[in-house]
């Protein structure tokens, strides 16, 4: 199915309206997984016309996604890419662990973006980037189309490696994300060094249940699950 090709329109507003002249384009990958970090990636692109077929990584097929990311990686003006592990995501929450990934990518950047273009509705960046958030911007803008892209590729190839010593999860193919192979791994086996303990899924493993890691806020409340898939998603 043809889709509409991402542009430049969100970039050149921003430089139109508030001088910006170097801005990034930042997406995620991994927020809803039950096992692995998540990664956002940082990507400077410029004006210039994007490689074909650019859109959002989770139209793209696997092999186009891995042609295109190794075609963006030289393509790009700059790009950098920052993680959260499971760990910093149990103990700071999905939000504030988002938020590291992306100061990490931003700070991994040659030069300081003046503007960041965020996929999404909710700004989970926030002072002193100064921000533009825009709805599904991985399919509608250039930069953070490319982002998307570098993201999955890389945090997939990561997933692989790590799933070479757990080989019963799966996560080769499912990258960490809620599949049969995975859901059979952890009834039988539990969660291994790489997954999300304050996850839902938890929830629903007797055995296992033990486990999980339970934060409360300081104001009594608990940590957001939204995002987050249970065992019956």
């Amino acid at each position: 199915m043809p889709y509409e090709p991402p542009t430049h329109t969100v970039e050149r507003s921003l430089r139109a309206t508030t001088g910006a002249k170097v801005i990034a384009g930042v997406d995620e990958v991994g927020r809803g997984a039950w096992a692995g970090p998540v990664t956002v990636c940082a990507a400077v692109t410029g004006l210039r016309r994007p490689p074909v077929g650019l859109t959002d990584s989770k139209l793209l097929t696997v092999k186009r996604r891995t042609e295109l990311a190794a075609e963006l990686q030289t393509w790009v003006t700059a790009y950098a890419l920052g993680n959260a592990s499971p760990e910093e995501i149990d103990n700071l929450g999905m939000t504030a662990a988002l938020r590291l990934a992306a100061v990490r990518a931003l700070e991994g950047l040659p030069i300081p973006p003046d503007a960041v273009i965020l996929d999404g509705k909710h700004d989970y960046l926030g002072a002193p980037w100064r921000v533009r958030t825009v709805i599904k911007g991985d399919q509608s803008c250039v930069a953070v189309a490319a982002a998307s892209v570098i993201a999955k590729v890389h945090r997939d190839k990561m997933m692989a490696v790590l799933g070479i010593e757990h080989a019963d999860f799966g996560f080769a193919a499912n990258a960490g994300y809620p599949s049969p192979v995975h859901k059979a791994a952890l009834e039988e086996r539990g969660p291994t060094p790489y997954h999300r303990l304050s996850w839902a899924y938890l929830d629903a493993l007797p055995r296992w249940r033990h486990l999980k890691k339970v934060r409360v806020w300081a104001d009594g409340g608990v940590p957001e699950v939204e995002g987050q898939l249970g065992f019956d998603f």
